[in-house]
């Protein structure tokens, strides 16, 4: 089930608001300026299903933000429960950075927790199965796949080199909870 928890910087062991229901936190995030969206394929998804499909699938969506947002490439990543390279790349996103671009993910399958630094708070988003968020430019946050990740996301980028990150050099993502 999807999750939005948030808390005060300086506090990662107070929790201020929790709330599992996605109208609240689609309303929670957009005030600060994020999108979050459920989205429902048009036909039924597996895990032998291609990466073609799954795009053909979510095309009305994904043609909506292209042409609302002017995202000029789309693509989608998997990562299979037990890959050997999963701890090295579960590192690669666990420190605060920021993107010149929105970052934008749809999770077909699987989970994956958003943490964005806004202001004096950090907002954990746990995302699921049929959930999309969309980090605007320039925001602080980090990104935890869990410690034995398994999921597949659609990822659409402004810019033909897709996903390049910034360090803001704050450790804060070390104080923060992870998945497990």
């Amino acid at each position: 089930m999807s999750q939005l928890s948030v808390f005060h910087e300086d506090h990662p062991d107070n929790l201020e608001f929790h709330t599992e229901t996605h109208d609240q936190i689609a309303a929670t995030l957009a005030q600060v300026g994020v999108r979050f969206e459920q989205w429902q394929a048009a036909y039924e998804i597996s895990q032998a299903t291609s990466h073609e499909d799954i795009l053909a699938a979510y095309e009305q969506d994904i043609t909506r933000l292209k042409v609302q947002d002017g995202y000029q490439t789309v693509d989608v990543i998997s990562l299979p429960k037990g890959h050997p390279d999963a701890p090295v790349m579960r590192q690669k996103f666990l420190f605060e950075h920021t993107h010149s671009e929105d970052e934008v993910r749809f999770f077909v399958q699987g989970q994956g927790l958003f943490c964005l630094h806004i202001g004096e708070r950090v907002y954990q988003i746990l995302c699921q199965q049929g959930d999309l968020i969309s980090v605007p430019a320039n925001t602080p946050h980090w990104f935890d796949m869990g410690s034995d990740p398994e999921f597949t996301a659609i990822r659409l980028f402004n810019n033909e080199q897709g996903w390049v990150a910034q360090s803001t050099d704050n450790p804060i993502a070390e104080r923060f909870p992870l998945l497990g």
